[in-house]
C-alpha cells in the first residue's frame, strides 16, 4: 500500500480512515482474486482458491506420512504384515504393538501438532512477528512446569492430569503480561520478556529434576522435551475436544485475525475492538499451547514453523489457520517416525528431532527477514 498523493493534505483522522480504506480495498481485492463464491438463495460464501488446494494436498501429504509410520516398524516384520495387523490378522504381539501403542501415539501426534501450529499462528499475528510463539513466549515451559510439579506431587512418576498443561500455559501467559505492561504492547517487548521467562522457567525445571531420584528424572526428562513415547487415547480425548471447540472458533475468526496485521490504526477504524480480540487471541492460543504440552511435552519450535511453512503454501492474503494445524500435525508425525526408526535398537524424541530442524529454520528466518 502507498498514500495516495492528497493524503498529506488531511488531517490525521481522516488520513486513518483513508488508509482503512486503502487497506480495505486492497485486502477485497486480494480475497476476491483468490476465492470462488457458493451461492444458494439469500446464503454465499467466498471459498478460497489457493488456501484451500494447500489444505487438501496438506491432508492428503498427512495421511500419507499417518499410512507411513504405522508400516515403519524395527521389529522385523513385514509392511504387509503391519497393514494386517492394523486390522486385526496375523501375530498377536504385533496387532498389540499396531493397536495399542503406534495407533494412539500417532492420534496424539496429530493432535498436539494441530494444536501447537494453530497457536503459533495465533500468537505470530497477534504480536506481528515471526519470532513470537508459544515455546519462544515461555508459555510452552510454563506448561511444562505446571504438569512437571503436578507428576512430583503425585508421587508415582507418571505422567497424569494433563489439565495441569492448560493452568500453566495461562499462568505463564498471565505473568508475560503483567511484566511486559498489558496486551497493548509492542511485539519486541512481549519477545523479550517470554524469552527471559522461558529461560527462568527452564533452569527452574533443571534444578527440580536434579533434586528429583534417577528414576524419577529418567522417567520425566524425556517428556520435558517432547516424547511422546507410552502416550495413549486417553490424553488424546482431551485435546480432541480442545481443537474441536477452539479450531473453528479461530477459523470464523481468520478474516478478523488479517486485519490485525495492518496496524492497530487501521484495525481499529475498520470498526475492530482490539482489546477484545487480542483477549480472544491470546486465550485461543494459551489453551491450544497447554493441551498440546499435556499430551506430547514442550516440543520445541513446531509453532513456530508450521505457520511460516503454511503461509508460504496459502498466500499472503489469509492467515493460515487450518494450514497450520495441517503442518504442525504433518511434522510431529514425521519427527516420531524419524526418531523412533532412525537409531534402531533406540528411540530418539520427537522433540529432539524437531529441535535440530529448527535450528537451521530460526537462523534461515533471522537472516531473510526483518
Amino acid at each position: 500500500m502507498t498514500p495516495r498523493a492528497d493524503d498529506a493534505r488531511l488531517p490525521a483522522p481522516h488520513k486513518n480512515r483513508a488508509a482503512a480504506a486503502d487497506a480495505h480495498r486492497a485486502e477485497r481485492g486480494r480475497f476476491n482474486a483468490d476465492s470462488f463464491l457458493l451461492r444458494r438463495g439469500r446464503f454465499s460464501v467466498l471459498l478460497p482458491r489457493r488456501a484451500g488446494l494447500a489444505a487438501l494436498v496438506l491432508a492428503a501429504v498427512l495421511a500419507m506420512l499417518g499410512s507411513v509410520s504405522i508400516v515403519l516398524t524395527t521389529a522385523g516384520f513385514a509392511p504387509g504384515d503391519t497393514v494386517g495387523a492394523l486390522f486385526g490378522f496375523g501375530h498377536p504381539a504385533l496387532i498389540a504393538l499396531i493397536q495399542e501403542s503406534r495407533l494412539p501415539r500417532i492420534a496424539d501426534g496429530i493432535l498436539a501438532g494441530a494444536a501447537l501450529g494453530v497457536a503459533g499462528c495465533l500468537s505470530q499475528t497477534l504480536a506481528r512477528n515471526r519470532l513470537a510463539t508459544p515455546d519462544l513466549l515461555g508459555v510452552n515451559q510454563g506448561a511444562a512446569m505446571a504438569v512437571l510439579l503436578g507428576v512430583l506431587a503425585s508421587g508415582t512418576g507418571m505422567i497424569t492430569g494433563w489439565w495441569f498443561g492448560p493452568l500453566g500455559a495461562v499462568g505463564a501467559a498471565m505473568l508475560i503480561l503483567l511484566v511486559a505492561g498489558g496486551l497493548g504492547t509492542r511485539g519486541y517487548r512481549v519477545l523479550v520478556v517470554g524469552l527471559a521467562i522461558t529461560v527462568s522457567l527452564e533452569s527452574v525445571s533443571d534444578l527440580i529434576l536434579s533434586l528429583q531420584g534417577l528414576p524419577t528424572a529418567q522417567a520425566v526428562f524425556g517428556w520435558t522435551i517432547g516424547d511422546l513415547s507410552y502416550r495413549g487415547y486417553a490424553e488424546a480425548i482431551p485435546a480432541t475436544i480442545g481443537l474441536a471447540v477452539l479450531l473453528p472458533v479461530a477459523l470464523l475468526c481468520g478474516r478478523k485475525l488479517a486485519v490485525l496485521r495492518f496496524g492497530d490504526d487501521v484495525a481499529r477504524t475498520l470498526g475492530l475492538h482490539l482489546g477484545a480480540w487480542r483477549l480472544g487471541v491470546l486465550v485461543m492460543s494459551v489453551l491450544l499451547a497447554g493441551l498440546a504440552v499435556g499430551v506430547s511435552g514442550p516440543i520445541a519450535f513446531l509453532a513456530m514453523a508450521a505457520p511460516i511453512i503454511a503461509g508460504r503454501l496459502a498466500g499472503p492474503a489469509r492467515v493460515p489457520i487450518l494450514g497450520s494445524a495441517l503442518v504442525g500435525a504433518a511434522i510431529t508425525v514425521t519427527a516420531d517416525t524419524v526418531g523412533r526408526v532412525l537409531t534402531g535398537s533406540g528411540e530418539v524424541p520427537v522433540g529432539v528431532v524437531t529441535s535440530l530442524l529448527g535450528g537451521p529454520l530460526l537462523l534461515w528466518i533471522l537472516l531473510s527477514e526483518k
